[in-house]
């Protein structure tokens, strides 16, 4: 469903903390660290997996799979929008 890395680089271009995360998908900060720790795809409860991609998705993050179109082939990341914009957009 998500890798550890996904995880973290879905944060990381929204500039989201683990905390913040954690608040919008309605899930503990040490379930997000523990998520963010694993190695490969993420594991644990489905619901709360469920969740945490509702949270990104609504902030605006596109998660590409093995099979998803993509130029580059491969697993990763995209905004879909600038949902939280960083400064202006000149």
């Amino acid at each position: 469903m998500i890798t550890a890395s996904q995880l973290r680089a879905a944060r990381a271009l929204l500039g989201m903390d683990q905390k913040t995360l954690a608040a919008l998908a309605g899930v503990s900060l040490p379930t997000i660290q523990r998520m963010e720790a694993s190695d490969g795809n993420v594991r644990g409860i489905v619901d709360t997996l469920t969740k945490v991609v509702a949270a990104l998705d609504k902030a605006g993050i596109e998660l590409i799979g093995d099979d998803a179109r993509s130029d580059r082939g491969g697993r990763g990341v995209r905004l879909k929008s600038p949902a939280f914009p960083s400064g202006n957009q000149d």
